[in-house]
């Protein structure tokens, strides 16, 4: 009887722990990773990790994405360097950073048309050439000090013609609205803002299309070199999720201007204004244009498109990810 009972319980161990070891894997797979994404707040920087985390895409890779809002993309890559940020966006500005060395790309976003020139008709200013003189706010090494100097030298100009005002995004905002500049580079939903209070008064000189020869106004996915050496797998998982936020975007625009509202505690009117700040692509057009080397070209013209402040010398691939986004479509 005694040896009955004792291969009983040793049966009932058996299961209790094959049950145990069970529950530790379930909790485990239940864990997820935490990455630390900084964005911008706009839907340009937002639509596609948002979608992908409302559908559960980033969950289903075994990731926590922790969203960290910033100004603009040089102080996005400052926090990437300080270790406080694991990924980030940056828009068409802060590329000559990655140029330059300090970022790599591993997964273009968009090519968008969100920056813009905009002035104020009762302070004089009919036409970009009316800038000389006055005082324009901007934000210096990102995509607002670039579309600034384009539409300067469009008409002759420098920045030493202008009483340059170097200031952040809000301040930008608030120097409009207030009247005490004359005009000012922005980029979306500051432009949007902008133009919106100023009605019949704000006027826009310039925008990215009005360059579309000499550049791309691409925005990207960056990371650390560091980071992506020692952490590829999460970087794919990280991509894979992104692909299908993007082909969520696509198919569901309303649906995601309403998400990303949500997320920063914006309207859903300012969300929709701005979907057509891009030409938003599919995962599939992505990887078709990596495959067919017209996303490196991309990446090659706005290189150029830099001048002096990018390093002429880099080569696309050097900073430009290529492997990420096609393994991630694997």
């Amino acid at each position: 009887m005694k040896k009955v009972l004792t291969v009983c319980l040793i049966a009932l161990i058996a299961v209790a722990s094959v049950f145990a070891q069970g529950a530790s894997e379930t909790a485990s797979e239940a864990k997820l990773q935490k990455v630390r994404v900084a964005y911008m707040p706009n839907y340009a920087s937002l639509c596609s990790v948002v979608a992908g985390m409302e559908t559960g895409a980033f969950a289903e890779e075994g990731l926590e994405v922790e969203l960290v809002e910033f100004a603009d993309g040089p102080t996005i890559i400052a926090a990437m360097e300080s270790g406080s940020i694991d990924i980030g966006y940056i828009g068409h500005g802060a590329h000559k950073l990655c140029i330059n060395g300090r970022a790599k790309i591993f997964a273009m976003s968009h090519v968008g048309n969100g920056d813009a020139v905009i002035a104020l008709q009762s302070h004089g200013i009919k036409s970009a050439a009316d800038l000389k003189g006055k005082k324009v706010g901007y934000a210096s090494g990102t995509s607002s000090e670039t579309i600034l100097k384009w539409t300067l030298e469009s008409v002759g100009l420098t920045m030493n013609d202008i009483q340059a005002m170097e200031m952040d995004a809000s301040g930008i905002v608030s120097a409009m609205n207030s009247g005490s500049l004359d005009a000012c580079a922005a980029w979306s939903p500051s432009t949007f803002i902008i133009l919106e209070a100023g009605k019949g008064d704000a006027v826009k000189l310039s925008d990215n299309l009005t360059f579309s020869d000499r550049t791309a106004s691409i925005s990207s996915w960056i990371v650390m070199d560091k980071f992506a050496k020692e952490n590829r797998d999460t970087l794919i998982r990280y991509t894979r999720a992104l692909y299908k936020g993007m082909d969520y975007r696509a198919a569901n625009v309303e649906e995601t201007c309403k998400a990303v509202a949500k997320a920063i505690g914006s309207s859903f009117d300012t969300m929709w204004a701005q979907r057509g700040d891009a030409e938003w692509i599919t995962s599939a057009e992505l990887i078709q244009q990596v495959k067919d080397g017209s996303m490196e070209k991309l990446y090659e013209t706005q290189k150029v498109g830099f001048g002096d402040a990018a390093d002429q010398s880099a080569k696309v691939s050097d900073y430009v990810l290529f492997d990420v986004m096609l393994e991630a479509a694997k």
